[in-house]
């Protein structure tokens, strides 16, 4: 199969839902469009080598890191209002444009905080519960098909972008060796879901009821004899 490029699907973004700092919907098409525009050059180029996809040379964790990375950059280079944070590690993602020296913040109260993940639904973990607009790219990654040239190029199916508390978070257990993450709990997640962006999921196929087998009570015993 020949590499694809993806494309957004214009009739799956949500036209109601409410966007902080003066972002527009087609900031996140466009970014969408970015990470597929670069995955379609580099696979291109890749496959025509005879090597492995960038999706299937790179690490779960290291794709969804790389992916974040990209969102992030495209998101503020497409806003109005926007600046990529370049504190090393510092929160948000996303500041507003002027507002900290040289676009740096440690920690700066506004902004967007970017994630990207496997999980349906945008349950992802964090380092730790804030209070923040926090923005979940939701993405399908083909592992399995075989061969793997004939596997279905990365797509994103659900973007969120709610504004979350500390207290919509749950600190997750951790072994010895293990870092401490927190995870929206279920109302936090209901909460960041109900401002949908982008939705493109397949349909879910009806629930087939088989019928329950007859029981063979004492009367239809007493027939059979």
């Amino acid at each position: 199969m020949p590499v694809v490029k993806q494309t957004p699907d214009a009739t799956k973004f949500n036209s109601a839902a409410a966007l902080p700092f003066s972002l527009r919907l087609e900031d996140f098409r466009l970014a969408m469009q970015d990470v597929y525009d670069f995955l379609y050059d580099v696979n291109l180029l890749l496959v025509d080598k005879g090597l492995e996809r960038l999706d299937d040379m790179l690490r779960p964790a290291n794709l969804t890191g790389t992916l974040s990375d990209m969102l992030t950059a495209s998101l503020a280079r497409h806003s109005r209002t926007l600046a990529v944070n370049t504190f090393h590690n510092g929160h948000p993602d996303l500041l507003i444009k002027g507002q900290h020296p040289k676009n740096a913040a440690k920690s700066a109260d506004s902004g967007v905080e970017i994630k990207s993940t496997t999980k349906k639904g945008g349950a992802v973990d964090t380092h730790g519960g804030r209070n923040q607009w926090m923005c979940v790219f939701v993405y399908d990654v083909d592992k399995e098909t075989e061969p793997a040239v004939n596997r279905r190029a990365l797509k994103f199916t659900e973007i969120y972008l709610g504004q979350v508390t500390v207290d919509d978070f749950r600190k997750n257990e951790r072994g010895a060796l293990g870092t401490r993450t927190s995870t929206l709990h279920a109302e936090g997640i209901k909460r960041l879901r109900t401002n949908w962006i982008y939705l493109d999921l397949p349909p879910v196929a009806p629930r087939v009821v088989k019928p329950k087998a007859a029981k063979r009570g004492k009367a239809a015993v007493a027939t059979s004899k």
